[in-house]
Order: structure tokens, then sequence, then C-alpha cells
């Protein structure tokens, strides 16, 4: 939760003040893969150590930078990463390897050690650091170990706003902190929407299967059904089929095509391989039958009070590529439903991890749940195992968050195991169980934590002029063309928005505006694409929830060669409409008496004006929603 919401969690009060003192120094990495330069290899290798406790990449220099490095250095110095640049180091030749580095793209950030020697000039070299990061956009942080002989360096790099400290291991942690911020900000930006198909036919199709089987009372899928509703999302899976005799297994057998893989189907077992419910690769009618009765009488004694429906058949897949892997969607009181990720089958017991993600998910995010999770060493490529295809996986993630969102009833879902190998990812074995009690009648989106884009709000209009002009809720990434509309307001327009006099809108303000929960509140932008497909914001309506819980106030600005066409009433009739769906009892703005205009309109879409309470000059327009 921390994470997507852009913060990120330290473990003590030493921790949340040097991360604080490198935020207010600008200390910003463009990556975790880190340089080391230093002039003592033993501190060099406490830094890569602590780099690699913490996970931290050391970054693999190139070819032309260790080219480089073997003419900036001496023979007996190490041009490899952690850089040793000798004990004797100058001002110059610091200058000239962090030069070096800072050109290589393999580099996001630098850490340059200095351990006081009898040969060294710590104020020269601090010096040299200070002008050489104004010349190159790398981040740079230092460590400059000792006391009394380098603290005026230290001061020096202080004052030119360049972190400095004292250990190796203070400040690697600091990165890791600082980068791994930098990293969930990104997070923060995210803001996928339910479902990428216009028709939404996965959620249709989904939901009448669900409601029939609600209509039916029961709570565990079979694995076939489970299957079905997962196809209804497109999530690749092994056609399944039910048989509830041998005789029936035998010829589903034959449909299906030898050789295949017979599973017990029983709502009551989650593990059906140590159920003794399992077998692969049977490739004969024989077999079949042998297996069937093999497989309901080994589970039917470890088990005796196991309810057995039949055994599931569907073809044996032969992936020598491929890994196992499993997805899981369980609901927590507080989070709703909460998509988790890891390795699956048997090396599920060898990694034993779970990474956690709050959906809804799109690429990015599905990206960053993977990466999180040790499984994912496993995914490269090694030995005679060529790379798994990634694209596939991120696909599935993203099909099972749009499942999650478009159908509340999924109480758990276990995908175990998934198999992914070069060629793309299928679903070996599915389990869903739904719950009853929420009911069919149920707002929509109200059991996640994070409400997707609300899609179903975006509409093209258009206006008495001609222009098509698209009404869209705001996007995080909207951030400049907010700005920009702002700007590009008159005076006035601007005083009776913000009844202040603003130019410009400060950043906080610019995030707090583009960045909304869009349970509680709405913010709506016009926008136009000019001959060039560049985008131009024209208008914005937004409303908060007032302290009362049961009104919204709300807020309107329009671009001034746009007003009079009715773009004005167009945006504030999509927040009345809105308003009105989400059970609010009243529409209120605050406008000064001077915006004539602003009044007028008002009046025509049913407001009743008053004076404000308690700031003269100021009306209080109010429309009711209900009754």
């Amino acid at each position: 939760a921390l994470r997507r919401t852009g913060a990120v969690r330290v473990q003590n009060i030493g921790q949340l003040f040097y991360a604080a003192k490198a935020l207010s120094s600008k200390f910003h990495p463009r990556g975790d893969r880190l340089a080391i330069v230093t002039n003592g290899g033993g501190p060099g290798a406490v830094a890569a150590d602590r780099a690699g406790d913490l996970g931290i990449p050391l970054a693999s220099l190139s070819p032309e930078t260790c080219n480089k490095l073997k003419q900036i250095l001496p023979a007996d110095c190490s041009y490899l990463n952690p850089i040793d640049i000798g004990g004797d180091a100058t001002p110059e030749r610091y200058r000239e390897t962090i030069l070096a580095v800072a050109v290589d793209e393999n580099v996001d950030s630098t850490l340059v050690m200095l351990s006081p020697q009898a040969m060294t000039e710590p104020m020269e070299v601090a010096q040299a650091i200070i002008d050489v990061a104004e010349e190159v956009s790398l981040t740079i942080s230092c460590c400059w170990m000792g006391g009394r002989q380098v603290a005026e360096a230290r001061r020096l790099l202080e004052e030119a706003g360049i972190p400095v400290f004292r250990t190796p291991e203070t400040v690697i942690e600091l990165f890791h902190t600082i980068s791994k911020y930098f990293r969930n900000q990104k997070l923060l930006l995210q803001t996928p929407g339910p479902t990428r198909q216009s028709g939404l036919t996965g959620e249709r199709g989904g939901r009448m299967l669900i409601e029939t089987l609600l209509g039916e009372r029961r709570k565990v899928l079979s694995e076939m059904e489970s299957k079905a509703i997962l196809r209804t999302f497109n999530v690749p899976v092994a056609q399944t089929m039910m048989a509830r005799s041998a005789s029936e297994a035998l010829f589903i057998a034959e449909q299906i095509g030898f050789p295949v893989a017979m599973k017990v189907d029983s709502p009551d077992l989650t593990r059906k391989s140590e159920a003794g419910g399992v077998r692969l690769n049977i490739a004969n009618t024989q077999a079949v039958w042998n297996a069937y009765h093999d497989i309901v009488n080994t589970v039917q004694l470890r088990y005796p009070e196991a309810a057995v429906n039949g055994v599931s058949i569907e073809p044996y897949l032969s992936r020598p590529h491929g890994r196992e892997l499993m997805i899981g969607v369980f609901r927590d009181p507080l989070f709703g439903p909460l998509i988790c990720f890891g390795a699956g089958g048997f090396d599920a017991e060898i990694f034993n991890e779970r990474s956690l993600a709050i959906p809804p998910l799109n690429r990015f995010l599905a990206r960053d749940l993977i990466e999180s999770n040790c499984a994912s060493r496993m995914l490269g490529k090694f030995h005679n195992h060529p790379a798994v295809k990634h694209d596939a996986l991120e696909e599935v993630l993203v099909c099972i968050s749009e499942l999650v969102c478009d159908l509340p009833w999924i109480k758990e879902l276990d995908l175990n195991p998934l198999i992914v190998d070069e060629n793309g990812a299928i679903v070996v074995d599915a389990r869903i169980v739904i719950d009853h009690a929420l009911g069919t009648g149920s707002e929509r989106y109200a059991h996640m934590a994070i409400h997707p884009y609300p899609v179903h709000l975006i509409q093209k209009w258009q206006m008495p002029n001609g222009s098509t002009v698209t009404i869209r809720p705001v996007r995080p990434e909207d951030a400049d063309l907010e700005r920009e509309f702002v700007r590009n307001l008159s005076e006035e327009s601007r005083y009776f928005r913000f009844m202040e006099s603003i130019i410009d809108l400060p950043l906080p303000v610019v995030v707090r505006f583009t960045q909304i929960d869009y349970d509680r509140e709405l913010a709506m932008i016009a926008t136009t694409i000019d001959d060039t497909g560049r985008e131009t914001q024209i208008g914005s309506a937004r409303y908060v929830l007032t302290p009362d819980g049961e009104s919204v106030e709300f807020a309107v600005a329009i671009d001034d060669k746009w007003q009079q066409f009715g773009l004005g009433r167009r945006l504030i009739a999509v927040l009345i409409d809105y308003a009105r769906t989400k059970g609010y009892r009243a529409l209120v703005g605050d406008l000064l008496g001077t915006n004539h205009k602003m009044l007028r309109m008002m009046r025509r879409l049913g407001f009743t004006i008053h004076p404000h309470p308690e700031l003269p000059g100021v009306k209080r327009a109010i429309k009711p929603l209900h009754g």
C-alpha cells in the first residue's frame, strides 16, 4: 500500500533524517545501477558488499568506459566497478574518472568515496566534484571518511547541495531508500482502467457466468467453470472437460487427443497432487480407464470426507523450457482484493515467497509486481533455457486485474501452475471461490481500495462551432496540460477561478489537481487535438467531498477563447450526473459576486444563489440533486 501511494518505508529515525536531507539537496537518482569511485579498495569493497545485501545492482561498465579508464588510471588500479583509482588519486584523476563514468549509459548514479591518506587533498577533490556535478547530469553522492582532516571538505560539499556521509553503509542505505522512493513515485502516477476492451465483452460474459453460479448457491467452482470465466477475460487456459465416469473419460480423452492429464475434481481439495489426484502424460485409452479408477480410489482412501465430482481431463502440456508460476487473488478486510505472484508447482516450496499488488494493474504495475519477487530470477536465460516471453506473463496479470475489477464476487482465485516459456503463457490449473453475500446491486468498484480510471465517463462532444472536444476524467500525466491551461487563462479568468492573483500553479497544487481518488472526487477536463496531433486542455470542472460527507463542492474554468460555446454547461452537467449517481445530496460552489457570466449559467442550470455566510462579495450556488 505504501509503495502504491508513492511512499518508501525506512527502518529507523536515522534513515528518515538522511533521506530528508538528501531530498532537500535535490538528490534524484535516475535509476538504481550504481558506480563506485574510490581511492581505497577496502572501503569500496564494503560499499559494494552492502549494495549486494540490499539488492542494488552495480553497473556493468561498457567497453568504451573501460578503455577510457585504462588511459586515465595507473596500471595497478582497478577499472572495474568498484573503480579503485589509487591512494595517490589527485583531484584531476577523480574528475576524469567521474566524467568517463557519466557518459556510460549503463550507469544511473555514482558514489564517490575518499578515505584520508598521506597524499590525499580532501578540499581540492571536493571542489573538483562540485565542478563536475555542474557539468554532467549524473546523480552524485559522496562518502568522505574520517574526522578533522576531511571536515572542511565535507562542509564544502554540503553547501553545494551534494549529499555527503561518513560511512559507506550509510550512503548505500540512503541510495537504496531514495532510488526506491523515486521508483514508487512512478507507481503513484499509474491509473489503469478497469478494462482495455471498449465493448467490455469479458465483463458481460463473466458476469453472466458468475450470476448463473450464484443462483445455484455454490461457492467453489470446478476447474472447467473456473477456466471458462478466465477465458472471458482472455486469460490463456488449457482446455478442460469433466468426466463423471470412467466411460466418459475414455470418450473425452479421445476427443481432446493424447497425451492427456487427469486431475480429481473436488471442491474440498486445494492441493490435488498431495491428495494423489493427478496423473500426467496418459497416452492411451487403457491408461485413461486405469487412471480414472486409480485417482478416485486414492483420493477417497486418503480423504474419505472429500466430495469427488469426477475427474477433469485436459491436454498434457509438454513444455521443456517452461517455468511454473503462481498467480492468486484473495480478499483483505481493509484493502479488498489483492493479487499475489510467485513461484508455482514444486518451485513454490523452494522460493516460498509471495509478492502482493493492489489492483487495478497495467503493464507497468504488472512488471513491478514480477520484479519484486525472487521468482523473477528464473525467468531469464540460463543454460539451454531461453528467456520467457515477459509480455505474455504481464498480459496474464493485467487480465486477472480486469477480472478482479469487474467481478466483485471473486473471493479467492488460484492459478497454479501457470506455465510460461519463450512461446507464451498458459494456465494449467485454476480454482475460483465466489462470495454470495455481496449481491448483484452493489456500487461499481465498491469492493476495491483503488478505483480504476473511470473510462465510462469519456465522451466526445461536437461544439456549435464544429470543433470536436473530448471530455474525460483527469490523469496524473495531465500535469503539464493542467499547468499550461491555467497559464493561458486571462488574468480575470484566473482570479474568478482561484479568487486570488496567480500566474502559475505551484507543483503541489498541480499534483493535487491531477492525482485524485476517483471514488471521493471527480475532475473532468475538456481537450482538443490540433492538426499536428497535439492535445490542448480548454476547460476543467471538478468536485470534492465537503466535510459533512453529504454534498460536494465544485469549481469550473473555461479557456477564454472557448467561452460562450456551452462548454462550461456541458462540464457542469457531467458533474451533476455523476454526483447524483454517487448519492450526494447537493452540488455547492462559491463564486465571486462580480462573476456575472458564471452566475447566469448557474441560474440556468437550476442552481439557487445565496449570499456567502462568511465572505462578503462571494455568492454560494446550491443545486439539490434529489427530490
